[in-house]
This record gives structure tokens, sequence and C-alpha cells, in this order.
């Protein structure tokens, strides 16, 4: 198998793995939004990245993280529904990334890679970053899980139980905030919240209990990964927009069975 085909199939397993059980708290709690704003945000850390010559992983991240404490620490405390908050920040953190990086003159940037994602230019130390992100979300919804869980079904019930709220909340926004910025490289600014929401949504269809709609999750991301990659491969169509067609053509698949 060529190299960069087995690259990317390992990343996108990878990612698939860390956004399916994620992706279960994006829909439990309604959070698709924050992730998309998550997502326009990305483009503030690639523009941030290039003019300070950093590594754009981690100026990506960097950003994503600080949106991510703003919204859970600050977004509570002000007199705006988090609708509206997220919309002013989505929309302006990406306009801020785009006009910042028109004023890069002397840097080309390939704007459809950001936005559309370019899974077969992963690297082995993009391997790296992206299983050593996926373990450490893993292993805290692992840890984290019963409380996550209880806090989503009843933060009152939480709260009585001794969970601390605010952490929890902050922590979530962080694991996914980390996710977002490794899918990045995989399926783009324009198309990371799809790969969370909708294997999930999927899943749901199909799952008596949370922890089988996560696993199922994860199995539906990981074979629309599979099947979006064999689809660019035969067909020559862009990558991340095929493993995200493949992840609804799921879905509507799982309503017509469901429905028959």
């Amino acid at each position: 198998m060529t190299d960069f085909i087995l690259y990317a199939l390992l990343a996108g397993i990878g990612v698939a793995i860390a956004t399916g059980p994620l992706g279960c708290f994006v829909v439990w709690r309604r959070m698709a939004y924050f992730g998309d704003t998550l997502a326009h945000s990305a483009l503030l850390g690639v523009a941030i990245g290039i003019f300070m010559d950093i590594n754009l992983n981690v100026a990506i991240a960097g950003v994503l993280m600080i949106f991510a404490l703003l919204l859970g620490v600050v977004g509570e405390r002000i007199h705006l529904s988090m609708d509206t908050l997220l919309g002013i920040l989505s929309h302006g953190s990406l306009a801020a990334g785009l006009v910042t990086m028109a004023l890069l003159i002397d840097v080309r940037i390939d704007l459809l890679s950001l936005l559309f994602g370019d899974i077969l230019a992963v690297t082995v130390s993009d391997l790296y970053l992206i299983y050593s992100i996926s373990v450490i979300v893993m292993v805290l919804l692992a840890i984290l899980w019963k409380p996550l869980l209880t806090m989503t079904v009843n933060a009152e019930m939480a709260e009585v139980e001794g969970y601390n709220i605010t952490f929890l909340r902050i922590v979530l926004l962080l694991m996914t905030a980390l996710v977002i910025a490794v899918a990045m490289k995989i399926v783009g600014v324009l198309l990371i919240t799809a790969l969370l929401v909708t294997p999930a949504a999927t899943a749901r269809r199909f799952s008596n209990t949370p922890e089988q709609m996560a696993l199922f999750a994860a199995g539906i991301g990981v074979l629309s990964v599979v099947s979006g990659l064999s689809v660019s491969w035969y067909l020559d169509t862009p990558t991340g927009p095929s493993i995200v067609l493949c992840t609804v053509l799921a879905f509507l698949c799982s309503m017509l069975k469901r429905n028959a």
C-alpha cells in the first residue's frame, strides 16, 4: 500500500476513535454550534502560527483551547444567550483569520486544504500527534464518563452527588478543542463538526445505552473514513468531503432502516 494512503487511513481512524465518543456528548448536550465556533477559530490559529513563526498544530490547539476556556468561564457570566455569543465568536474569528492571512503577503497558503482538509498530506509526526491526543481524550473520557454523563442528564443531580460542574464543563470543552485541532488536518475547518455530530447521531438510532452509542459512533466513524478514502481513491474526489459524505449516507441509511 502506498505510504500516503496508509498514513491517511491511520490518521482518519485515530481521529474517528476520539470523535465518536466525544461526539456523543456534543449531540446529547446540543453543542454542535460550539463545535462550529471552535472550527472557525482554527483559521485564526493558523494565521497566528504563521505570523509568529511557530508550529501550526501548537498555534491552532492554543487558540482553540483559549476560546474553549473563554466560553466555559465567561460564557455564563455575560448577559447574552449562548447561541448569540457563539454566533459572534464563530464568524468574528473566521473573518479575523481570513483577514490576517490576507495580510501575510509573502506567505502562500492553500486555503482549500484548510477549509476542507488534506488528509493525504499527513506525515508520521502528524500521526504521533493525532494518536497522542486521541489517547488523552479517551483516557479522560473513561475516567470522567460517569460524572460527565450525570451532568448531561441532570446538572443539579450531579452537583448533589458532589461533582464540580464548572470543572467538568471546562474539561469537556477543552477535549473538544483538542480533537477539533487534530481533526482539522483530516476534514478541514468547514467539515469538522460533521465528523463529530453525524456518527454519533447515527449511532443513537441503534443504541440502547450511552456506552453502546459511544462504541457504535466510533465504529461508524472508522467505517466512514475507510469508505471515504476508498471513494476518493477510485473516483478522484476530495478526500475530506468524501469522508463526511459517507457519514451522512450512513445516517440516511439508518433513518431508512429504522422507518422500514
